[in-house]
Order: C-alpha cells, then structure tokens, then sequence
C-alpha cells in the first residue's frame, strides 16, 4: 500500500512539472521574433516532463496570441519543425555493509549485510516546435488559415490557462 501511495504520488508530481505556458525560463518556454511586419517566428521549448503534444498546442497557442496582439485576426504556418533532444543518466551504484560479531569463549558469531544501490538508467526527451507564420488581418480567400481568437481560446480552455 505505501508503495502505491509513493508511484501515485510521483505520477502527481511528474504531470506537475511540465514546462507551463510562459515566456522562456529554466523549465522551458516560449521564445518569438519579429521577422517583417507581418511574419513571426515562434518556438516553444518543453522540458522533460512536457508531451510534444503540449508542446505542439503551446507553439500554436501563442501563434495566435502573437497574432491578436498585433492586430491580426487569422494566421497561417508558413514552416513549421519540430525536435526533441534526448538525454540518459545513470546513477552510481554503491554498497553499504553492516555487521555484528559476538565473541562465545574460544568462538566468534557475526553476520554481515550488503546493500546495493543504484545503477537505474534515467531517460530524458525535451520536446521543441517551431512555427513560422505570417499574420493577416482577414481571412486569406485561399489557402489554409487559423482563426487566432478561436485557436487561443480552445487551447487555453484545455489546459485550463487564463480563467475570467
């Protein structure tokens, strides 16, 4: 019961410490530059707690709110990458020995105990998206376009952000 007290504990923890929507930090983030008037590079760095699906929804999340704060009410992804950087760790292996010795006359009785820790091999994935777009105030009549508002609005109601 403690055992499963402690995994369902860490599952609490892990899905707590995914890279959150902010601007780039320790954790990860979101990073954007202006490349013309109109067009935005934006690039969204989780850390290894973070799905690349969260990751993909926070690149697009803030395509659109880059888009709404500059005035622009669609966008359209004009390159899109995606990458993840993967990482192993292996902890040191150590042992730990304990003993006892009781002298009987002439005999000595002991016991002695090792402990091995360590060796667990730890992977790592950091999931990144980059999204190039370029912004237009109406609706392109050709060609795929996202409708920024809308796109903000139905990502940032799936992981809960911004409650009014």
């Amino acid at each position: 019961m403690k055992r499963l007290v402690i995994i369902l504990f860490t599952v609490i923890l892990i899905q707590g410490c995914a890279t959150t929507y902010r601007s780039s930090g320790l954790m990860g983030g979101y990073k954007d530059v202006q490349l013309d008037e109109n067009v935005f590079k934006i690039t969204f760095h989780g850390n290894g707690y973070t799905s690349f699906e969260r990751a993909a929804d926070f690149t697009l999340m803030r395509c659109a709110e880059l888009a709404l704060n500059n005035g622009y009410s669609f966008f359209a992804i004009i390159d899109a990458d995606s990458y993840t950087s993967n990482s192993t760790y292996t902890t040191p292996i150590t042992t730990n020995t304990t003993g006892s010795a009781v002298k009987i006359g002439d005999y000595v009785i002991g016991s002695a105990q090792s402990i091995t820790t360590g060796g667990q091999t730890y992977h790592t994935s950091k999931p990144s998206r980059t999204n190039t777009i370029i912004c237009f105030k109406e609706k392109p009549t050709s060609g795929f376009s996202y409708n920024a508002k809308f796109i903000f609005k139905a990502i940032s109601q799936k992981y809960k952000l911004f409650k009014k």
